[in-house]
């Protein structure tokens, strides 16, 4: 999830960015992150209180599959910082995650409850910089 004030493990990339001097990625940086907008989100939680049947199960996706590198690449450019490849084991717990080609499919969560993500993408988000200002949150 992402957005303004709520980066998640994103906030957690540029400080480990921020530390080790690039914005890293595990491989070759293409197995991808699915991501959604915080607004979107909301949305999607309040529609299916108000309309999925009780123990419903879905997917908030707005991104189905965002590849790390992309991320990555996005970070190194507001920090001024390379992009490299980086072992696995220096994301701490993130490094299996990161390790991971992850993509999702919100489809069937649009189907069933009528639900359309329109915030934007975690790329575009990135891009608008918020995160990168000293005062943003970081885990």
């Amino acid at each position: 999830m992402h957005g303004e004030g709520d980066l998640g493990i994103v906030s957690w990339l540029i400080a480990h960015a921020r530390e080790k001097g690039s914005a890293g990625y595990v491989g070759d940086g293409s197995n991808r992150w699915p991501a959604v907008h915080v607004a979107d989100a909301g949305r999607m939680f309040r529609l299916a209180v108000e309309q999925a049947p009780a123990g419903s199960m879905f997917d908030g996706v707005g991104d189905e599959g965002v590849p790390i590198r992309d991320i990555a690449e996005v970070i190194g450019r507001h920090l001024g910082l390379p992009t490299a490849s980086h072992p696995a084991e220096d994301f701490g717990f993130l490094g299996g995650i990161l390790s991971v080609d992850q993509p999702a499919s919100g489809a069937l969560t649009c189907e069933l409850l009528g639900w359309r993500p329109v915030g934007p993408g975690l790329l575009e988000d990135l891009d608008k910089g918020h995160c990168f200002t000293p005062d943003s949150r970081s885990n």
